[in-house]
């Protein structure tokens, strides 16, 4: 096995693959065979490549009405990077004026329990935003506004969050902990992110048992989350390994992924288990196995960890907006491999499934497979390497270089959202993703 350069252990492997530079490793791996046409779902064609990145660029420059290729830059440049909170305020302002509401009350918190507070929310929100089908809304009462997928999803957890609904404490409903989210079941679930038989979702029981789960896992990991139990307290944890430079807290992103890879590794469902440890979002991808010479157990396990990716940026926007704190080491997280980045893919033809292989879904006529098959490991391995050729390609294009337009930034203003279109343009009944995955509401 090629990881130390010799024989490693179990225990050495599951570590690695654990680790942020093992997702991009292991994923270029995949792509590498992609290159030398030995996958075994799909064919690569990056000569494609160049459409997606204008077709991204062009999405920005007739949503944001830009006139030049000065303003667009300037558009791309400020681009909010990808992260939770945008979809906390679909359609309208929802986290701000929420600090502003604790700020007019008595006692009001500091900026610390501020970002706590946000903290809070933003966890239990991404907790929350896998796949919920093609079918399920939330209509939003204050606004008229009604929502579907990643949207809704948000925007639901946010009134779930001002109800009360992942708080144990009666006295304090802005807050989730270990206590609230014990008491959370299937039924209230549904009940709060009105779910119905006319109102189907996918995933409403896996949702709910991530929710349950993490309240064992933040009891189990007071280190992080505090004797309390609260994902906010990771606030208190980061301040502890970090420095402060010319008057500015840096914080290692290291830190941040090991506070999470750790704190909430039992809550994932186990799928595979190595050297003794849960790997949680690691799935074998065959192609690699079998291009290894003298493989060993562990040499075909590819780590994507989608959901603690999204947590991670998720947070790093809380930090920077709230506390004005700097994330060091970020240039080492990946894109997500989930199905709005590689279907835009699939979408504009840089990635072809091979004929003949996958089961088609009669009633869309579609592929539709679990996120365990081979083929969407093949295809979520392949969208994170893309996912850096793409940002490389849109920088190039507008003469930019990576600290003016971050990896961030691309997955939220063109990858995601260029996703999300051409769904639009491709399948308007449904705007789903090319391949259906039978989401269980743990992965995407």
């Amino acid at each position: 096995m090629s990881l130390l350069g010799g024989t490693v252990t179990a225990e050495q492997t599951a570590a690695y693959l654990r680790t942020l530079p093992a997702i991009r490793e292991r994923c270029g791996r995949v792509h590498e065979l992609a290159k030398q046409g030995k996958l075994q779902y799909f064919d690569y064609h990056p000569e494609k490549e160049d459409d997606v990145a204008d077709f991204c660029v062009n999405l920005m420059k007739v949503r944001d009405n830009a006139t030049s290729s000065k303003s667009l830059t300037h558009t791309f440049m400020n681009e909010a990077p990808h992260g939770r909170w945008s979809h906390l305020d679909a359609g309208i302002e929802r986290v701000q004026p929420l600090i502003a509401k604790w700020g007019a009350g008595a006692g009001p918190p500091d900026v610390k329990e501020q970002a706590r507070r946000v903290l809070d929310l933003t966890l239990v929100s991404v907790l929350l935003d896998a796949g919920a089908g093609n079918v399920w809304k939330y209509v939003e009462e204050s606004s008229g506004l009604t929502f579907n997928r990643s949207e809704g999803l948000g925007v639901a957890s946010v009134h779930m969050f001002e109800s009360g609904f992942f708080s144990g404490d009666p006295e304090q409903p802005y807050r989730a902990d270990a206590a609230g989210l014990s008491k959370i079941t299937p039924e209230k679930t549904a009940a709060a992110m009105q779910v119905s038989e006319s109102n189907p979702m996918d995933g409403i029981d896996g949702r709910a048992s991530l929710l349950f789960s993490l309240s064992k896992a933040l009891t189990a990991n007071p280190q992080f989350f505090g004797a309390d139990g609260r994902p906010g307290n990771l606030i208190d944890f980061l301040e502890s390994e970090s420095r402060v430079d010319e008057g500015v807290r840096i914080v290692p992103i290291a830190a941040l992924w090991h506070a999470l890879i750790e704190g909430l590794n039992p809550i994932w469902p186990s799928r595979i288990t190595f050297g003794g440890v849960a790997l949680g979002d690691v799935w074998p991808c065959p192609s690699l196995g079998a291009s290894v010479a003298n493989p060993v157990e562990g040499d075909d396990l590819v780590p994507f960890h989608k959901l603690t990716g999204w947590l991670t940026y998720s947070i790093v926007t809380v930090l920077q907006r709230i506390l004005n704190w700097k994330l060091e080491g970020i240039e080492d997280m990946t894109g997500l491999p989930e199905y709005r980045n590689g279907g835009l893919l699939v979408d504009l033809g840089v990635l072809s499934l091979k004929e003949g292989l996958l089961t088609i879904n009669p009633k869309s006529g579609l592929p539709r497979v679990p996120p365990s098959h081979p083929a969407i490991v093949e295809w979520r391995a392949m969208t994170v390497i893309e996912l850096d050729r793409l940002a490389e390609l849109i920088r190039k294009k507008l003469e930019l270089t990576p600290s003016q337009l971050s990896l961030a930034q691309v997955l939220e203003g063109a990858t995601w959202k260029g996703g999300r279109e051409i769904a639009k343009i491709k399948r308007p009944d449904t705007s789903g993703p090319p391949i259906e995955i039978e989401s269980d509401g743990t992965v995407f």
